[in-house]
């Protein structure tokens, strides 16, 4: 690699790093919104709701397509993201 194409790339992944520090906030704020929504549910089989679930999904769907985003990308971003949070509550509930 030619040095100005390794000082590009430098430049190109300090802007990466902002990013994930960006989302890193936002993963905190969504963390906190499950915190609320798991204080509300009442028994442990409410956490997971497919039909919730694959509406999130289809709407992702459709906005990576409208933002010209590859749709695989987003679908398999969320699909783990939900999968995390639901282990996340399973491991934080409560209640019986």
């Amino acid at each position: 690699m030619s040095p100005s194409k390794k000082i590009k790339l430098e430049k190109v992944r300090k802007k990466l790093d902002f990013l994930d520090n960006k989302l890193l906030k936002l993963i905190k704020q969504r963390t906190n919104l499950v915190n609320e929504v798991l204080k509300l549910k009442e028994y442990k089989n409410q956490i997971v709701d497919h039909k919730r679930i694959n509406k999130i999904l289809s709407n992702i769907k459709k906005k990576s397509q409208k933002n010209k985003i590859d749709p695989r990308i987003t679908k398999r971003i969320w699909i783990n993201m939900i999968r995390a949070y639901i282990d996340y509550e399973k491991r934080n509930f409560d209640k019986k």
